[in-house]
């Protein structure tokens, strides 16, 4: 693709020169540049990426989208902001490939990943093509690429998109994180419909209070970026969404809503509800144990109904799907308890977890958890509590630490779990101390292994080492 092209469809304050040039690609790691790349540069919050101008353009770069005028020998295109741009030049630059999608975006602090299984399970029962982005990865068809982030940055998810278009999907199912409606990086996108699940605390790290968080939520159901919207009736800012959002569909279970559930029966294995959608009455039967679940499968399912799905395929493919990975997975039974793994990293979603557990325990319950490392610290002794108050016993551990000392992030766990006056351990190796847990385990206990889901990696040090809490929950117990 010729540049002109592309700059025909931005605002530059200034181009140096010639603009006659094939762009083969888009890049924004100086280091992955190839010959013939467009190269971005822009002021991030740690590192500014004009600094990188020199070995881009040694390795390839036959162009640049920059936020200042540099001293280079390359094309220079100026803009205002060059991250914001991005989404903008890989739209045209993939060839719009959201115009042969229809695409559900999905955004809030728990529950996205997963609503976009339950999506996606509903939509392979009724026969169609379905894509999935979001925190486990991307996958469509027999593909399946690894996780970076929640939602990819825009130049990766043209290109994913462009594939998918290319393949004949139809539907795609994703998971929109704050950071990236901050950052906009889904400009140009248009949502056959906008999910909102719920806004608890989370990434304080980054944004400077809950309210700037709840607004970059906000952001997803504006300027006409979603045709229809599902929201949560029973969150706060869900009710908030609803007073300003137009013609939005609501579920719940504890506030009016559009559509809700009735006979609530939560069972070790699955929970069975009797969903009302639209007036129509159906009996659901989820092999996902939790009340959080029915939440999520009232969000798919009022999504699917929006979109014309018929009610029998709607239960039909909520009920075929046994499992989401590392949300409350039941992944072993050793000496007669259960063992479930969940990512549950916020402490309204530990809280959630441990509450829906606890109802199904007749024996002890134990929650094995920790925190990351260079996030949001206020949490920790929040969730500690959350831990302690909910659970017979807990066990501290190391999560991400990151560049921090996993031993400081466990005092300030400490901090909220003192206060209870409930007795507790704290053991730094991850695997050892879900060893010891695990021998601790009776007849009718529950084990919670909580805070990395489904991640395959511990991240120390900048290094991400792997690991697998469902592969040593198997090695400890011999399976």
């Amino acid at each position: 693709m010729q540049l002109d092209e592309i700059i025909g469809y931005l605002n530059p304050n200034q181009i140096i020169g010639k603009t006659n040039i094939e762009i083969n690609g888009l890049c924004t790691n100086s280091q992955k540049v190839r010959h013939g790349d467009l190269f971005f540069c822009y002021a991030g919050g740690k590192h500014d990426s004009h600094e990188n101008i020199t070995e881009a353009i040694a390795n390839g770069a036959v162009a640049v989208i920059c936020e200042k005028k540099l001293n280079c020998s390359v094309t220079q295109i100026v803009v205002d902001d060059g991250r914001s741009q991005m989404a903008r030049v890989a739209r045209v630059f993939y060839k719009f490939p959201e115009k042969s999608l229809k695409i559900v975006g999905i955004t809030g602090t728990n529950g996205k990943t997963t609503t976009s299984y339950m999506l996606s399970s509903i939509f392979k029962a009724n026969g169609n093509g379905v894509g999935v982005i979001g925190t486990l990865g991307i996958s469509y068809g027999d593909k399946f690429i690894s996780p970076e982030l929640t939602t990819p940055d825009p130049i990766y998810l043209y290109s994913v998109l462009a594939d998918m278009a290319a393949n004949g999907f139809e539907y795609v199912f994703m998971e929109i994180s704050a950071h990236a409606l901050y950052y906009d990086k889904i400009k140009g996108l248009e949502f056959e419909v906008g999910i909102f699940t719920n806004c608890t605390q989370d990434h304080l790290d980054f944004f400077s209070d809950m309210q700037e968080y709840a607004e970059s939520k906000k952001l997803m159901f504006r300027n006409g970026r979603c045709k229809r919207a599902v929201i949560n009736s029973d969150d706060e800012l869900g009710v908030e969404l609803l007073s300003t959002v137009k013609g939005a569909t609501s579920y719940g279970l504890k506030n009016p809503a559009d559509v809700f559930a009735v006979d609530v029966r939560e069972r070790i294995d699955g929970t069975t509800f009797v969903l009302n959608l639209a007036d129509e009455l159906y009996e659901i039967n989820l092999a996902l144990a939790a009340t959080h679940n029915v939440y999520n499968a009232m969000a798919a399912a009022s999504c699917a109904k929006l979109l014309g799905v018929k009610m029998s395929v709607i239960a039909q493919g909520l009920s075929e799907l046994k499992t989401v990975p590392g949300r409350l997975e039941r992944v072993a039974r050793y000496n007669g308890a259960d063992i479930f793994v969940d990512f549950a990293h916020t402490p309204a979603g530990l809280e959630k977890s441990l509450k829906s557990l606890k109802k199904l325990c007749k024996g002890k319950l134990y929650c094995l958890f920790g925190c990351g490392g260079n996030r949001d610290r206020t949490k920790r002794p929040i969730m500690g509590k959350v831990a302690a108050t909910n659970s017979d016993f807990c066990i501290i551990t190391s999560d991400n630490p990151r560049y921090e000392d996993p031993y400081d992030i466990i005092r300030e766990i400490e901090e909220g779990i003192k206060p209870t006056g409930k007795k507790y351990v704290a053991v730094t190796e991850r695997e050892i101390a879900t060893e010891y847990a695990i021998r601790l385990l009776e007849k009718d206990d529950i084990l919670l292994v909580a805070g990395k889901g489904g991640e395959r990696y511990q991240e120390i040090m900048g290094i991400k080492h792997s690991y697998d809490d469902n592969t040593v929950i198997k090695s400890v117990i011999g399976n």
